[in-house]
């Protein structure tokens, strides 16, 4: 993973001594809430409905021991002892106190983070599958990818107020997409190029909340040296034609459909013909600079492990877990594995301090001290040995970090909602307690096979519902929560956006409607069928008739 050097670390902390000056300013009463507002958000802290909330940056999910073990104790000494995983792979404090936030910071510093970024109309924090570099089937390792872009985009003079926040996504999987860059304002998918040199395609103008889309893609085949040029044109074109005058309508996804694609990339090419071979053009030591960062770790020459057949049979809550919380590694005698922060009765995606610090010594015990977060709101250990599994499974089991649930309904992915949000119509945490306990109830998620479920709060979509194959928004109907149900999305190859199923429901009526919808699809199904397979056959309507029948 990425160092940094003197000047990184400088950097970090200049920014840490210009924001306390700037929050106790702000406390004597020397500067408005006005003029503190923006200052605040560029070192990612929000106002929330209860308390102040701090996002710190994970960059692309990379963290590693120690920096976790800083992530415990700044939340047991500054917040309520825990910490919640987003959707941009970076971490949430909900209850810091305005006048420590400075000191966080200094302690975030220490360890080589900060909150740079993570809020603003600004570039924010690139994701990426989190199993980059450990798995079959890339094209190379993205992450070198991540992070020249973040190096580019980090304190750009010309992108620190754009229109409005802007999100990019990278993968480098030929056949899978577990960084959903469909649905980003920018997406970048590596190839290679017919002479083997590595290519990206373009996606721009995705994007979910107010008004979901899908990316177009506006290059197919793009030199890697020229990414940054490329990048920086299309910047150039949204900083200068994204709407100013209406947040609801700044994103460049707005500013693509209006003008279509084939004029919003002529835009871009003509900018790009003049940035072309300029000062962003990547030299191969630069490349090769950044690629070191992240070369393989040494692993270990070893086959697949000859137990691992037995205890596999002999036990069949490890056999559950390893199907469903493992993944094949590209080194034989490795697995990855990933950590469920979706047991039921803890909000999704939130992990104590106890178990970040234990997590931590795990991580150093048995994935070389390092570890990643996910924009599925769990944490991945990427190169853990075969023979280490079931010791580490029991180890995990015992800090209620094995739930066996990874891509199946109960793994579900939730914004904080109205338990925290100001902006959210109704809450989500309860809504996903309901639903989980209704299907452990049921006993039928490894039943339904691969089916994601995302719940959001509002229209703001930090839960990521359009994508969910159920999705879940919250709303407001004359001061009572209600929530509103969508069937169909996808954020991975072939994205789409569900459909809304119709009318919305009480918050006590969720988990009967959900059990309608997954029974259906039990009753609809054909042989192996996915639960988006079966939907994409039979359209809404069988579903529609299901749930609302019941209803009445």
């Amino acid at each position: 993973m990425y160092k940094y050097d003197e000047y990184d670390q400088r950097i970090v902390d200049e920014r840490v001594a210009q924001f306390r000056d700037q929050m106790q300013r702000y406390l004597a009463g020397r500067l408005s809430e006005d003029d503190f507002r923006p200052l605040r958000l560029q070192n990612g802290l929000y106002i929330q409905r209860y308390a102040p909330m701090l996002r710190i940056a994970i960059p692309y999910g990379q963290l590693d021991s120690r920096q976790l073990r800083k992530l415990a104790e700044i939340s047991r000494r500054y917040d309520r002892g825990y910490g919640h995983i987003s959707t941009r792979q970076n971490m949430q404090l909900n209850w810091p106190r305005l006048e420590d936030v400075p000191d966080i910071l200094a302690e975030l510093a220490s360890v080589q983070m900060h909150c740079i970024q993570t809020s603003g109309n600004c570039i924010r924090n690139t994701t990426s599958d989190p199993y980059a570099g450990s798995q079959h089937g890339e094209i190379e390792d993205p992450r070198p990818w991540c992070e020249i872009i973040r190096q580019w985009s980090t304190f750009h003079p010309e992108f620190a107020f754009l229109p409005r926040k802007f999100k990019i996504a990278v993968n480098a999987h030929e056949h899978e997409d577990r960084a959903a860059i469909a649905v980003h304002d920018i997406g970048l998918q590596m190839h290679r190029g017919t002479d083997g040199d590595l290519r990206f395609r373009v996606l721009v103008g995705g994007g979910l909340g107010r008004t979901p889309m899908i990316g177009s893609f506006i290059h197919d085949d793009l030199p890697a040296r020229h990414l940054l040029s490329y990048l920086e044109a299309i910047l150039r074109v949204y900083n200068l034609h994204g709407r100013r005058d209406n947040k609801f309508k700044a994103r460049i996804k707005i500013l693509v459909r209006a003008l279509t694609p084939e004029v919003f990339k002529e835009q871009v090419d003509a900018e790009y013909a003049r940035l072309h071979e300029g000062v962003h053009t990547l030299s191969q030591a630069e490349i090769d600079r950044v690629r070191a960062y992240f070369a393989p770790p040494a692993y270990e020459e070893i086959a697949d492990d000859p137990h691992l057949p037995a205890q596999l049979a002999d036990d069949r809550a490890f056999r559950a877990w390893f199907q469903h919380n493992t993944h094949a590694h590209r080194r034989p005698g490795y697995r990855l594995v990933t950590l469920s922060l979706k047991r039921t009765g803890v909000a999704p995606g939130d992990i104590s301090a106890e178990q970040m610090l234990a997590v931590a010594d795990l991580a150093d015990r048995y994935s070389l001290g390092r570890l990643r977060t996910t924009h599925e709101q769990n944490m991945v250990f990427a190169d853990v040995l075969q023979r280490d599994l079931h010791e580490l499974w029991q180890a995990l089991r015992a800090l209620g970090l094995a739930t066996a649930n990874i891509g199946t309904i109960t793994d579900i992915i939730c914004c904080p909602g109205g338990d925290f949000c100001s902006l959210a119509n109704a809450k989500s945490i309860p809504i996903a307690e309901q639903i989980q306990r209704r299907i452990e109830e049921l006993d039928i998620a490894y039943d339904l096979g691969e089916l994601h479920l995302n719940i959001s709060g509002c229209m703001n979509a930090c839960g990521h519902h359009h994508i969910g194959h159920i999705g879940i928004l919250g709303v407001d109907k004359k001061g009572a929560e209600f929530y509103q149900v969508s069937l169909g999305g996808h954020g991975g190859k072939d994205a789409s956006l569900g459909e809304i199923l119709g009318p919305s429901f009480g918050a006590g009526d969720m988990a009967d409607v959900i059990e309608e919808i997954v029974q259906t699809y039990l009753d609809l199904r054909q042989d192996a069928e996915s639960f988006l397979q079966t939907y994409r056959r039979v359209g809404i309507e069988p579903f529609k008739e299901r749930v609302y029948a019941t209803a009445d």
